[in-house]
This record gives C-alpha cells, structure tokens and sequence, in this order.
C-alpha cells in the first residue's frame, strides 16, 4: 500500500514538473541568429515545446501564418499544418507560392483541413504524439472554449514526450492562459529595400508576451532572409528601423489552385 502510495505521489510530482515547463537539460534550442532574441530565450526556441503565435491584429493574419511557416523552416522535418474549414473562408488558403518563396518546401507540408476546431485539436493531439513530425501548426480564430487549460497541458506534454514542436497560430483571439512555452505577439513591418530598388526580405516585429520561466515583454524587428532559410537583425542589416506596412511576400496569381498540386491536402 505505502508502496502505490509513494509510487502515486512521484508521478504527480513528475507530471507537475513538466506542466511546470522547467527546463530539461536534454531541451534543443531552434536559434534565430539573433543574439539578443536567442539571448533571452536561452538559446533560441525551444524544440519539442507548445508554442503560441497571435496576430497583433485582424490585419497581421498573414504576418502570423508567415512567421509560423518561417519557424516551421528553421525547426526541419516534417510540417502538418492544420486548419477548419472557416478558415479557408474567412482568411483564404494558404498561398503555396508565397511558402515556396520564404523557402518551406512543399514536399514537407501537410495541409488539413477539417469541420471544426473540436476535430483540429484532436487531430492536432495525434500529429504531436506521431515523433516523425517536425512541427505540428495548429491555426485556429476567434475565442475558442475548446482550447483551455487543460488542452494546452495535453499538447504540451505530448510535444515533450514525442519531441514534436507546436505552433498554435491564434487569429482575431485574446490570449488566455495556457500551458504554453511561449507566446508571440506578431504584426508587419516595412522591408527594407536591396540594391537598385529591389523587393527586401520580408521583415516582422515579433513581442515576446509570455515566456516560462523567463524573460518577457521584449520586441524585436526582425527581417527573413529567404535565401539564407534564416532570421536576421534587420536594424543591425538595413541600418535603420523600419517603418510598419505591408510586409510579407505575396505571389500573383490568388490563393493555391490547382496549379499547386505538389502540396498536400488531406481533409
């Protein structure tokens, strides 16, 4: 009896610890390249973590997906991206020439689309078990009951025990609280302009909301350099802040069509 009892007791201990996000000495780090940022986060982002990604605003929608698809290119692997059938309606598709141009190959990429957001966190609770995923991006808008406490504490022991990384990609939502590692709060900046005019890279400003057990609170402008697959200071690149506008990459041409056949949809 005192043995079942000793045996419970250290299970709850071990179960508060990873609610508890206490870092492992074993936790891979996914590095921006920027001192400052990995500064903080203790050496970049951490792999097989619960990530939030919001959108500073309605508007900043595709400024989010983008920054997820970016870490999604830093992490390496696999990519399953899932998403409700909204909102296909309310943002529109994912944009396959705009991935390809910040560099995520679509043989990586994943897409699901499902009813409802109660079918994308079950299905979402599997990804992050499955330990061939690279990263599991699970895009959901507006309030969502289903995605309590309690929900978030089960993709982050999942995400821990597979090693899996999730992206939780928040749109037109406010933060509630969660299990999650980090939260970023994400809006456009201005790119700045390369040699004779043209298009710079697409640039950010990332806030670090919520961190566990670090620091938080800080911003940062942060420029993509596609044809590197890795994030760059642009203050320290362009030599200037940038102002805000418009700012990741978009491809004519619409959303993905049938031309795009090489991304996968399973939904």
């Amino acid at each position: 009896m005192f043995e079942s009892t000793d045996r419970v007791a250290q299970l709850r201990r071990k179960l508060a610890r990873i609610e508890q996000g206490r870092p492992s000495a074993r936790t891979r780090h996914s590095r921006f390249d920027h001192a400052d940022l990995d500064r903080v986060l203790g050496g970049g982002l951490a792999r097989g973590r619960l990530h939030e990604v919001y959108a500073a605003d309605g508007g900043d929608a595709g400024s989010a997906a983008g920054f997820a698809a970016m870490l999604g290119c830093e992490l390496g692997g696999a990519i399953v991206w899932l998403r409700t059938a909204s909102a296909e309606q309310r943002g529109g598709r994912l944009h396959a020439p705009g991935l390809c141009e910040i560099g995520l190959d679509p043989a990586r990429l994943i897409l699901g689309v499902l009813p409802d957001a109660q079918a994308v966190l079950r299905a979402g609770l599997d990804v992050v078990r499955c330990p061939d995923v690279g990263a599991a991006v699970i895009e959901l808008w507006g309030a969502q009951p289903r995605l309590d406490l309690t929900a978030s504490r089960r993709l982050a022991v999942a995400a821990e025990a597979s090693g899996v990384t999730v992206l939780v990609l928040r749109i037109a939502a406010e933060a509630v609280p969660s299990a999650a590692h980090t939260r970023w709060g994400v809006r456009a900046a201005a790119s700045a302009p390369l040699e004779a005019g043209a298009p710079g890279h697409a640039a950010l400003e990332v806030e670090l909301l919520r961190q566990r057990g670090g620091p938080e609170g800080a911003r940062w402008l942060l420029e993509w350099d596609r044809d590197q697959r890795r994030f760059r200071d642009e203050d320290q690149h362009a030599g200037r802040a940038a102002p805000y506008g418009a700012v990741v990459p978009l491809s004519a041409g619409g959303p993905l069509g049938a031309g795009a056949a090489a991304w996968r949809n399973a939904g």
